[in-house]
């Protein structure tokens, strides 16, 4: 949900503020998004889930503050006015990430525990590399980061049942399925974008891979139209069309020159349109 607020965050990148709070609107989305969802499909409340969401948001927090020291460590020789801040903040989100950690060291079963510990670890390890190195818009790495993301639905079904459910793992497969696809889309606009503004043709590989990522939407809803799921069908085609039309959109030269802002905004609303209707095919 939001893919598109997470390239677009990188391309434009602000002055790093003294406030280390989540900037990227559409990573924040994809991370708690499968939190609700997995939520309102256990249907039960443990306070394990109130733990699972203040670690979530705590870990996404602080990459910034990492990101910034690590930057201090390895690439900045003089000392930075917002290393200082970055200290503080980076020791108060790691305090409250260790204490919802340890409410979930005794929810969760221990190799779970060491499982999703361990994927974080790593996957933080990577994103502050490829920050540190200013690599934020490599497609690869957002796609993972989709993937990574979105598993957050897998920790919550951990929290509220203590286990993870069978249909989690299909909540979490569609929900990256179609944050990639999103990705791919606007990869291809910024592309067409680019071109606009040049004599040169747009370059086609992101938007053939954009097309690859759509018929794999389909064959998914074919699928789920196999195994009688219907609602399930009805948003994987329905985010295949409205990608398919944004694809279409790009061709345009007036719908390029539309604000990020606002193609953001719509791309928004069709994930959102995407997660209810898999919430009611999977209730």
């Amino acid at each position: 949900m939001g893919t598109e607020s997470v390239v677009m965050s990188n391309v434009h990148q602000s002055k790093q503020s003294t406030w280390f709070l989540p900037r990227e609107h559409g990573a924040t989305a994809m991370l708690f998004t499968p939190i609700v969802c997995a939520a309102l499909l256990a249907r039960s409340w443990r306070w394990a889930e109130l733990a699972t969401l203040i670690a979530a948001f705590a870990a996404l927090a602080a990459k910034d503050p990492m990101v910034v020291l690590a930057r201090q460590r390895f690439v900045w020789k003089q000392w930075h006015s917002e290393t200082t801040a970055a200290i503080r903040w980076f020791a108060g989100w790691s305090t409250l990430l260790g204490l919802s950690g340890l409410v979930l060291l005794a929810a969760w079963p221990f190799t779970a525990t060491a499982s999703l510990g361990l994927g974080v670890g790593i996957f933080s390890a990577l994103a502050i590399a490829i920050n540190v190195k200013n690599r934020q818009r490599s497609t690869l790495f957002q796609i993972v980061s989709a993937f990574a993301l979105t598993s957050s639905s897998l920790a919550t079904s951990l929290s509220a049942t203590g286990a993870i459910a069978p249909w989690c793992w299909g909540l979490w497969l569609l929900l990256a399925l179609q944050a990639t696809a999103g990705i791919l889309v606007v990869h291809a606009r910024l592309d067409a974008r680019i071109a606009l503004r040049t004599t040169a043709p747009a370059r086609e590989n992101y938007r053939r891979a954009a097309q690859i990522s759509l018929v794999v939407l389909v064959c998914a809803a074919m699928a789920a139209i196999v195994f009688h799921r219907g609602f399930i069908a009805l948003a994987l085609v329905l985010a295949a069309l409205g990608y398919a039309y944004d694809l279409h959109r790009q061709r345009d030269a007036a719908s390029l020159q539309l604000p990020l802002k606002s193609v953001g905004q719509q791309a928004l609303a069709l994930s959102s349109l995407y997660a209810i209707l898999l919430i009611v095919g999977l209730w």
